[in-house]
């Protein structure tokens, strides 16, 4: 053909189906071989050859043979006949056909030829030992030749451990003998020992027997005394109940105490503040008596002179009188002559005075218009006095009235004070007895702190322990729920509906007999702190509630209206009894009690709940917590009473009810002492 007919496309085909050269393709190979150029790419492409098998040069039953190999974007699958093979598979095939991969000139490319027409006779000998397939037998003839020498070199050293294996032969025939004497020793001191071994089994065996029945009559002995130290750990745990309170008690009474002391030592202050007022009054008494007896003596003595000097009296009033009217005659007469003596010098002098009688009696009108100025003057001033003294004599009147007003009223002030004093002793009374009361309630109020202290201690303690045997993931959930039911109650409405549809975990919701205890949480497990729901809308809303709060913990809600459970024929026997009869709940909460407790039983035995579970579709247990399930799989092993979950779980409730309740005491307490405050 002509120059780009494709020839070399073909033979590069059969190459590719043949050949080694394209067994190891770079991605970007396997990408280039399947799509250049524009247009959609294209993910595989295969290249099938059909042999003529008429000679059966192919080891394969038909007479023609299909080869196709498909390549892909990562892999290449070979296809024999159309049925998938691998390509070691595929290079056996075509060894034994004579394609062999030692000799790849089956296949001449193009300028082959030239190049071995040009080539040197060295190489051209080369090329004819590779094409009559001579080069694989060199090849095999140089590894050969290695083996051989591989061979010499092992066969020296069998030879060199031969002898040493004849020196050893020669050294163990020596040591044949001695062995024969030792395994004669050997076996007597083997059957001594059989002998020894088998007296001290029997003895074994019978302090075994003697320590079985020993175990037998100490096993009552040992329940016995885990009862006694259940009871010994019960009554250490009601001591140190009853310790705690003595010393809360304690604190409480020396706080009393210390109130108590400085109440007596005020107390006493004031009594000695008033033995000393006492004394200051008794003193100022007997001063007053003698005072008192000096005043009469005083009295009696002034009296007597009082009485002297009466006489003295009576006897000097005549004469008195007498000489009383003399000096008033003798004082009008003197009077008299000094007026007499004026007008006379008067008289005197205005004759002197006056030159002519004109004179005189121009200064006697000048005279009179002064008298009579003078006694209009007087008048005026009598008017005017006579005008104050009736307004004088009113405002006496007024005076008299008010006297009278302001004696009723202090009368009245002084009934007011009496009774203000009356009053105040009757407050003081009062004040003193509140007073009283008021430190009485403070000690009420400290001792009922520390008793919510030491109740708040114990339940951190109950709680701790809870969450050490349940999980922390457990409980987290169930304080995250408290606080979504409080917001759905703060909200009000149809959030606090939803709050009122949650009933609370399994645990809280039923009462049993602690001697079952054992019994039902083995039987409940984990299941004790499911939460309880109305319905599975209840349940989501509150899940929503806490993601959306991002609150921590692990809840599994049990919705009543999703809860099946079957009616269950219990078997009539007296070494059984369902466990759901032996618990105590609310009729609403029945569906969740029977799902977890309904089809299981209480047995006397691990004997009777393995006979009944096998005939019967029910699971056992006993009271010591030794399960049966009715599948066969048989659950048991000590269990630790002590560390009961729902004994933890109804301390921690009871704890929780005492602390809310004294709370609300605390509470009524406090108003009461604020209004006796306030009082």
């Amino acid at each position: 053909g002509r120059n780009g007919s494709g020839k070399s496309n073909f033979f590069y085909a059969i190459q590719f189906v043949l050949s080694d050269e394209f067994s190891h393709l770079r991605p970007e190979q396997r990408q280039a071989l399947l799509h250049e150029g524009t247009g959609p790419r294209v993910l595989n492409a295969y290249v099938e050859i059909i042999f003529d098998n008429s000679d059966n040069r192919l080891p394969i039953d038909k007479d023609e043979v299909s080869l196709r190999r498909v390549i892909g974007s990562k892999k290449d699958q070979y296809y024999l006949n159309k049925k998938m093979v691998t390509r070691t598979d595929v290079m056996n095939l075509l060894e034994s056909a004579g394609f062999s991969r030692s000799n790849p000139y089956y296949i001449v490319k193009q300028g082959k030829i030239n190049q071995m027409a040009t080539a040197p006779d060295s190489q051209r000998l080369k090329l004819l030992r590779e094409v009559a397939g001579t080069r694989v037998y060199d090849e095999r003839r140089e590894e050969s030749k290695g083996i051989l020498k591989e061979t010499v070199g092992r066969t020296e050293k069998i030879e060199d451990l031969l002898k040493y294996i004849e020196e050893r032969l020669k050294t163990l025939e020596e040591e044949k003998e001695e062995l024969k004497e030792y395994q004669k020793w050997d076996k007597m001191r083997r059957s001594l020992e059989y002998t020894i071994y088998d007296h001290e089994l029997k003895d074994a065996r019978k302090k075994l027997e003697e320590l079985d029945t020993r175990k037998e009559t100490s096993s009552s002995v040992t329940e016995k005394l885990r009862e006694q130290a259940q009871q010994a750990t019960d009554q250490i745990k009601k001591l140190s109940k009853e310790l705690r309170e003595v010393k809360g008690k304690l604190q409480s009474y020396r706080e009393e105490k210390e109130a108590l002391s400085q109440e007596q030592s005020s107390l006493f202050k004031e009594k000695t503040r008033l033995e000393l007022t006492i004394k200051d009054l008794r003193d100022e008494v007997e001063g007053d008596d003698s005072s008192r007896k000096r005043a009469e003596r005083e009295l009696e003595r002034l009296k007597e002179t009082i009485s002297v000097k009466l006489t003295q009296l009576e006897d000097i009033r005549p004469r008195y009188e007498a000489q009383k009217k003399r000096e008033e005659e003798c004082t009008r007469e003197l009077s008299l002559k000094e007026q007499k003596r004026t007008e006379l010098y008067a008289k005197q002098g205005r004759g002197s005075q006056f030159t002519s009688k004109a004179e005189r009696d121009k200064w006697i009108q000048k005279e009179l218009k002064s008298l009579q100025k003078a006694i209009r003057d007087k008048r005026e001033q009598i008017e005017r006095l006579q005008e104050d003294f009736t307004k004088d004599g009113e405002k006496k009147k007024m005076l008299e009235v008010k006297i009278e007003e302001r004696t009723k009223e202090l009368e009245n002030h002084r009934e007011s004070i009496d009774n203000q004093n009356k009053n105040f002793y009757e407050m003081k009374k009062k004040k003193d007895s509140l007073q009283s009361e008021r430190n009485e309630l403070w000690r009420q109020e400290n001792a009922m702190q520390q008793n919510l202290a030491m109740l708040k201690e114990e339940l951190s303690k109950k709680d701790q322990a809870l969450r050490s045997m349940t999980g922390k993931a457990t409980l987290n959930g169930r304080d995250s729920v408290k606080k979504v039911l409080q917001t759905f109650r703060e909200k009000g409405g149809s959030s606090e509906q939803i709050a009122n549809s949650y009933y609370g975990m399994l645990i809280e919701n039923f009462d049993c007999d602690k001697t079952i205890y054992t019994a039902v949480e083995v039987t409940s497990g984990n299941k004790l702190f499911y939460h309880i729901v109305e319905n599975d809308k209840i349940g989501t809303k509150i899940l929503q509630e806490m993601n959306r709060q991002q609150l921590p913990g692990e809840v599994t809600f049990m919705p009543l209206n999703r809860l099946m459970y079957k009616e269950v024929q219990y078997p009539n026997t007296n070494d059984a009894i369902p466990m759901i009869s032996k618990l105590n709940y609310e009729p609403k909460h029945e569906r969740a009690m029977k799902y977890i407790f309904g089809k299981t039983l209480i047995c006397r035995s691990l004997e009777v709940a393995t006979q009944i579970a096998r005939t019967s579709n029910l699971d056992c247990i006993t009271l010591e917590g030794d399960q049966v399930s009715h599948k066969g799989a048989l659950t048991g092993g000590y269990f630790d009473t002590r560390k009961s979950r729902l004994d933890l779980h109804k301390a921690h409730m009871q704890l929780v009810t005492e602390i809310t309740e004294q709370e609300r005491q605390l509470t009524q307490h406090r108003k009461t002492l604020a209004n006796i405050l306030l009082n």
